[in-house]
């Protein structure tokens, strides 16, 4: 029977489920003051961080898209869950037990849930590890031991086999209660007109996890003669928990080592980051059977923190054979997408750092990072290397092909250097190559501005939603943070207050939530949690989340006394627009024909009048 999960386990989970330590699992955070945090945000692409982070609320915010909420709508947001997938993932990696109202959990009809794919894989990946000690996995071992990886290493990396059994994997599960549809959609299982069978047979298997350590898929080598399937890596296919744009192998184990070196070392197997990883090189990650892109490139930003004010620095290691110079010229391509530095470390004999670590030892690796030379200067000596510059018409044609690289390089004052040192290859004159790059840059100038002229402009934000900047709403705006963030120092100065006090439509609503979540005394450690629980408008939900998490405008922790002046200077706007009104319709109002209307009014004035001062001495009182 279907059911949801009951409200008291949802909080629970809330609460136990630290949302710095979630976020930091896809964003390298830093502190940002006052106990928030701060990173590029993992929903847009952005050069300076707008990202914010507050644990003590429980919240996150982007001031630059908008995005924001909890630590559930994050995980859902940056994994594509649903709701109750979401929780139950959570409450599996926070131990809380969940209950369901109505009988049992409920399940989305779109099939077999993460939860339930990642129990499969994480079974699935301890079954090959121990299959890796069976005497059938014996050229498994001796391909391990050729290429210098123990016991031990294999261990750590959870490296496995597969029997060249049809159905083995697909019987374990089967004993673990996973069903056919499951097995199928996880990509662990095929599906022909006899029945399942093991998608990954006779192979040396690669455990593929996520950042948070979840096994997601995985790679598969293979090592018999006789394999009927030729290709030498297979990889899981695309399902609900595996996207191949998205995922780099090794991630789990390099990310914290990747934000605390502010370095990402991009190479281009499995071998090649258990070499790296063994060596000392521990920010090494690869791609998994695809060509590092864009959607890569996310991710390592998010995790180096790479943005204008603080660049890291991407190194890729390639082949020196000509798959590898494709390579690099695709990485210089999306090169545009890093703040920092790259560099591309190559091995002048052609060695991998697997191979490398084999025959010269685990110092040869490290040099290999650390002789490393920019992206740039590899591409444009391979762009060079295909012209005869012993004919002038080759040495013309390279400085035309190389100019265009020279113009994409992101560090405008070193163009003029770079475009010297093109010349010193080509053996031309400088001022040649430099007229040639300023030629170069006014063609791409002019594509580019032709393309902007033909994008649709990007919509601006919903008018709807109040700039935090405006200063007509600046103390509306500091007295709702104070409600949401501090609501034990403001709750005594509220019970004079209500939405009257607050003129932006977004800003009143958002004061009509705090009312129906049961007013500030009610507040708990899931308050702003339940408010943005109590509204459906998720324009109101981006609001809350941003009152959430902006600081307040004090570089102390906020006292009453500091709450205290907010309050009274709102009270007193509110005071002295009541008194514009009267005296407009003062103004208006006929002191002899309507004189008992015009006393009533002028009274009402003056007693205004002494209530704006009582509150305006109170404000001052509390500064």
């Amino acid at each position: 029977m279907a059911g949801r999960i009951r409200e008291e386990d949802i909080a629970e989970v809330r609460e136990k489920a630290r949302i710095d330590d979630v976020i930091s699992a896809y964003v390298t955070l830093k502190s940002a003051g006052g106990g928030n945090l701060k990173g590029l945000c993992p929903f847009h692409d952005e050069r300076s961080p707008s990202f914010n982070v507050t644990p003590s609320r429980g919240m996150y915010h982007c001031f630059g898209c908008g995005a924001g909420g909890d630590v559930i709508k994050f995980v859902m947001e940056i994994d594509g869950l649903g709701f109750t997938e979401t929780v139950e993932r959570l409450a599996e990696k926070t131990g809380v037990q969940l209950r369901y109202v109505d009988g049992g959990p409920q399940r989305a009809s779109g099939g077999p849930q993460r939860p339930r794919l990642v129990e499969a894989h994480k079974l699935a990946a301890q079954w090959y590890a121990d299959q890796l000690a069976t005497p059938d996995a014996m050229v498994a071992r001796q391909f391990l031991d050729q290429r210098g990886f123990d016991q031990d290493a294999a261990a750590t990396f959870g490296v496995g086999f597969s029997p060249r059994g049809g159905d083995d994997l697909v019987k374990h599960l089967r004993q673990h209660g996973f069903r056919d549809d499951e097995l199928v959609t996880s990509g662990l299982a095929g599906d022909n007109n006899r029945g399942l069978y093991d998608r990954f047979r006779g192979r040396l298997m690669w455990p593929i996890r996520d950042s948070s350590g979840d096994v997601i898929g995985f790679g598969a080598r293979r090592i018999f003669d006789d394999d009927r399937i030729e290709a030498k890596y297979l990889n899981t296919p695309e399902t609900p928990i595996y996207k191949k744009s998205q995922v780099l192998y090794g991630i789990d184990l390099a990310r914290r080592e990747i934000a605390r070196a502010s370095q990402a070392v991009i190479v281009e197997g499995y071998t090649d980051v258990m070499a790296c990883h063994l060596s000392g090189v521990k920010t090494a990650v690869a791609t998994c059977g695809t060509a590092f892109g864009e959607d890569h490139s996310r991710v390592i930003r998010r995790l180096l923190q790479d943005h204008d004010e603080f660049r890291g620095e991407v190194i890729f290691t390639f082949d020196g054979d000509e798959a590898g110079q494709k390579a690099a010229l695709r990485a210089f391509e999306g090169d545009q997408a890093f703040a920092g530095q790259t560099y591309v470390a190559v091995e002048p004999s052609g060695l991998d750092p697997c191979d490398l670590r084999l025959q010269q030892g685990d110092a040869a690796v490290r040099e290999l990072v650390a002789r490393r030379v920019p992206l740039y200067r590899f591409v444009l000596g391979n762009v060079v290397s295909r012209y005869d510059l012993d004919r002038a018409d080759g040495r013309i044609d390279a400085m035309r092909d190389a100019a265009r690289l020279v113009t994409a390089i992101r560090d405008r004052s070193k163009v003029d250097a770079f475009a010297r040192e093109l010349a010193g290859m080509l053996g031309i004159d400088p001022n040649d190559v430099q007229r040639e790059v300023r030629r170069a840059a006014g063609r791409a100038a002019a594509t580019a501005a032709s393309t902007a002229a033909a994008t649709p402009v990007q919509q601006r934000p919903s008018p709807d939603l109040p700039d935090a900047r405006d200063p007509r709403f600046v103390l509306e705006r500091e007295t709702l943070k104070l409600v949401i963030q501090h609501p034990a120092v403001i709750a005594a100065l509220l019970g004079e207050v209500d939405e009257a006090d607050f003129t932006h439509p977004a800003y009143r609503a958002v004061w009509s939530v705090v009312a129906a979540a049961g007013g500030v005394d009610s507040a708990d450690s899931q308050w702003a949690a339940r408010l943005q629980a109590a509204t459906g408008d998720e324009r109101l939900k981006g609001l809350l989340t941003a009152l959430a998490v902006e600081a307040v405008h004090t570089s102390k922790e906020p006292t009453p006394a500091y709450a205290a002046q907010h309050v009274h200077r709102l009270r007193e706007l509110t005071a002295l627009r009541r008194i514009a009104d009267l005296k407009s319709r003062l103004q208006r109002t006929n002191p002899v024909d309507e004189a008992a209307e015009y006393n009533r009014m002028f009274g009402e004035l003056v007693a205004l009048e002494q209530h704006r001062r009582n509150l305006r001495e109170l404000a001052l009182a509390s500064e």
